[in-house]
């Protein structure tokens, strides 16, 4: 009997974020699930992440509702699987066992089978609630360990911290360090273990050694997670499933690749290959990869690559020999751990396929795509792009003072934003820290979290104003104003637990968005109010001119009418009833 491989497409959430902005539309996605329902995969990621967030403030459109259309046509024949931040949901502040009750409790009854849990600090401590409510909901809480590096210090600025008498760390993030926390998440109640590489950057023989040992250390299934953008993701993957992961994630080949996921179809092979058996109807994969290179045509305003992968019908289409052999290839490269060989082989081979080339500035920077591009964009835009070699030299010092936080969403973009502050402050010729963002003061107070390592108290004072560290209280909480739109009638602005949900995640864009559809729920009536007087205005016009003319002179006579007469016609006045 062949190995089982149980695989979560997501292609409908981390797909279309990574390579389109979130911005397929209800319809786009409803276009999709029947062939979803179809193809029985095991898992399907349709929300979560940036997807609440973005319907609302692009689309005008519901997270709720979404998510419950989702479920409504895909049943139970795939598990709905959401990714949230633990104790911050989905933005940077911590929130209250209260909202967090609430959202997951919504979550599972709107249909979310698996919760994916994860924490930008490892710190399992703030995964504790979601765990706890999403399993009493009847959901499965799936945990993440966030993969990371450490960060990357030049030969003299090591020099130079041991000189000033503070020697910089040893390892952080070891092998050990990822398999002790899943250990963690185990015994406090994780359904499953996902090792979560988001930024790409974890190494073909090093994802392999880490499920391996993740088998043997706990007795739960294993997803391994990762993206394609420095070129890592296909190799990492294939050693992932040959070390014994139960269950690995991709995206559908039109929304595959780059900084998105590897492409189910090529894992598909490697599968064939390998004697393992995926479950997965691939008819029906090959029907939604058509209708996703539609949607992708139609979503061209969003796509940064405008690289389309080759057209591939994986129930018909013969691969070249030179190409098949790539896929022999890399199985036996990767049995042997020849890492170099092994990623100029996988790279070939999503070559073939057309996918983007890997980005050597972020593997060489060892950070985030989103955070590299956007510590661009912010340097840009001030016309200071000449300084980015500059902030890339610093990031590590900057990560190190602030405890040495994973580099993923959000304490990624926390130290991105501080790097870029402190060398245009030392452009300015200003001292470093001389400008903070709140999230960095929030970070190092120790508002959101541990960090890996404990900051210095010395440099938590000078950014905070105290040597103390700081955790989340929840009685420092305040909840979101329901303020009474008098003008739309007097209603409140939130009407139930969801939208009151939607307020406290995502206040600006959520009161923008309950607004307008309060505003156009109120102007629909007033419409509907007037589209009735005239429509009984029409059939009394119609009644009136079907009456002879002494009926008519006798019906305005007795003054059931409104009505100017000639001796010509009569006309029906506005104000009729």
């Amino acid at each position: 009997m062949n190995r089982k491989l149980l695989i979560r497409d997501l292609t409908l959430r981390d797909g279309q974020q990574s390579l389109f902005a979130t911005r397929m539309t209800q319809d786009q996605v409803d276009r999709v699930l029947p062939l979803f329902r179809d193809a029985g995969f095991y898992a399907m990621e349709v929300w979560g992440g940036a997807v609440p967030d973005s319907v609302m403030r692009y689309l005008n459109e519901d997270p709720w509702e979404r998510l419950e259309k989702i479920k409504a046509v895909i049943g139970d024949t795939s598990k709905l699987t959401a990714l949230s931040r633990g104790r911050n949901l989905f933005g940077y502040n911590p929130y209250p066992d209260s909202v967090i009750e609430g959202f997951n409790r919504h979550a599972v009854q709107s249909g979310i089978g698996i919760m994916r849990i994860f924490d930008a600090l490892n710190d399992v401590n703030n995964m504790k609630s979601t765990i706890k409510y999403v399993k009493e909901n009847g959901g499965i809480a799936d945990c993440t360990v966030c993969y990371t590096v450490d960060p990357k210090f030049r030969k003299r600025d090591r020099l130079k911290g041991i000189l000033k008498g503070k020697p910089l760390p040893g390892k952080v993030f070891t092998i050990e360090y990822f398999v002790r926390k899943a250990q963690e998440l185990e015994k406090m109640g994780a359904d499953m273990i996902t090792i979560k590489d988001m930024a790409g950057l974890i190494p073909p023989v090093k994802s392999g050694i880490i499920i391996k040992l993740m088998k043997e250390e706990v007795g739960i299934p294993v997803d391994f997670h990762t993206h394609s953008t420095p070129g890592y993701g296909l190799a990492s993957l294939l050693t992932a499933i040959m070390n014994g992961a139960d269950i690995v994630d991709t995206c559908i080949l039109n929304f595959a690749g780059g900084p998105a996921a590897p492409a189910f179809e090529i894992v598909q092979i490697f599968c064939d290959k390998l004697g393992i058996e995926t479950g997965v109807n691939l008819d029906a994969v090959v029907k939604i990869n058509r209708e996703l290179l539609e949607i992708r045509k139609e979503l061209a305003a969003f796509d940064s690559y405008q690289i389309f992968p080759l057209e591939f019908d994986i129930t018909k289409d013969k691969l070249p020999k030179e190409v098949d052999a790539l896929f022999d290839k890399a199985i036996d490269l990767a049995n042997e751990r020849r890492e170099r060989e092994l990623l100029e082989t996988t790279q070939a081979i999503e070559k073939y396929f057309n996918f983007p080339p890997p980005n050597e500035n972020v593997r060489a920077a060892e950070i985030p795509g989103g955070m590299y591009t956007n510590m661009l964009a912010q340097l840009k835009q001030l016309k200071l792009e000449k300084l980015l070699p500059r902030v890339l030299e610093i990031i590590p010092t900057v990560r190190l003072a602030a405890g040495c936080p994973p580099l993923v969403t959000p304490t990624s973009q926390i130290v991105g934003v501080q790097a870029v502050n402190c060398v245009i402050d030392e452009n300015n010729g200003k001292p470093f820290y001389t400008t903070n963002s709140n999230q960095f003061v929030n970070l190092v107070k120790g508002l959101y979290g541990k960090t890996p390592i404990p900051v210095d108290p010395a440099f938590r004072k000078q950014i905070t104003g105290s040597p103390k560290e700081t955790p989340y209280d929840p009685k420092d909480y305040k909840k979101q104003e329901n303020p009474v739109l008098e003008e739309f009638g007097n209603v409140q602005l939130v009407q139930n637990e969801k939208e009151e949900l939607l307020l406290e995640l995502f206040p600006a864009v959520a009161n923008g968005f309950l607004r307008n559809r309060i505003e156009t729920g109120f102007m629909a009536e007033i419409n509907k109010i007037e589209e009735e007087k005239r429509r009984k205005y029409e059939e009394a016009r119609a009644s009136f001119e079907n009456l002879s003319e002494e009926e008519k002179k006798k019906r305005l006579l007795e003054g059931l009418y409104n009505y100017k007469w000639t001796s010509d016609q009569a006309q029906l006045g506005e104000d009729e009833e």
